[in-house]
């Protein structure tokens, strides 16, 4: 069973949510992993008040490893052909939105655990790497990072833990609530768990 603090680690350090690196896929998950690594694993950002720092310090790295757009155009699937060009910015924003308060925002989950490499294939512009999470536990899981290149730079778009896909997740469950619904439903639920999210994290920021 994939939990949520397994996600939020898988999440953290493969990208979601800061910069990428030119050089071949895997370089640049090492080097942007290694970042990620060296903020959670600072002392001095552990401390309850600077836990808005090292949540910001996180958000920036992540903020150019991940082409969020990309993403939320492979979870939104087929019906993305279907929206205008200020549904799909709006559904990406929302998106974003939704992946940072559910990944980044708990970086407190973060268990130490660390990823070591183990494959790389690349076909033209799109590329895997295949790696495995080492828990504190000693035990591994499978994961793979999905990039594709743009403007020279090697951008993830999907993370698969044990063969299950991030974006398949979502495309599926949007999918269900266009179909069985609208995809305006779709947008106010999205809406709506942001408010839920954002103003959970104002209570436990004790704003």
């Amino acid at each position: 069973m994939i939990t949520v603090r397994f996600l939020v680690t898988l999440a953290l350090l493969l990208g979601l949510g800061g910069p990428a690196w030119a050089g071949p896929p895997t370089d640049t998950l090492r080097e942007y992993t290694e970042a990620v690594q060296k903020v959670l694993d600072d002392p001095a950002l552990n401390t309850d008040e600077r836990r808005p720092e090292r949540r910001a310090a996180v958000r920036k790295l992540a903020a150019e490893a991940f082409d969020v757009q990309e993403t939320a155009r492979r979870a939104l699937g087929p019906h993305w052909q279907q929206r205008s060009p200020a549904e799909r910015e709006e559904f990406v924003q929302l998106f974003a939105d939704l992946l940072e308060r559910t990944y980044i925002a708990k970086i407190d989950l973060y268990g130490g655990e660390r990823l070591r490499f183990t494959d790389e294939r690349v076909d033209g512009d799109s590329a895997i790497v295949r790696a495995r999470v080492v828990t504190k536990q000693g035990t591994e899981v499978p994961v793979e990072g999905r990039m594709h290149k743009r403007a020279d730079r090697w951008l993830i778009y999907d993370v698969a833990i044990e063969n299950i896909s991030l974006v398949a997740n979502y495309r599926a469950q949007f999918d269900r609530i266009i179909r069985t619904s609208s995809y305006g439903e779709l947008i106010k639920r999205l809406r709506i768990r942001g408010e839920f999210l954002q103003e959970k994290d104002r209570r436990a920021g004790g704003a």
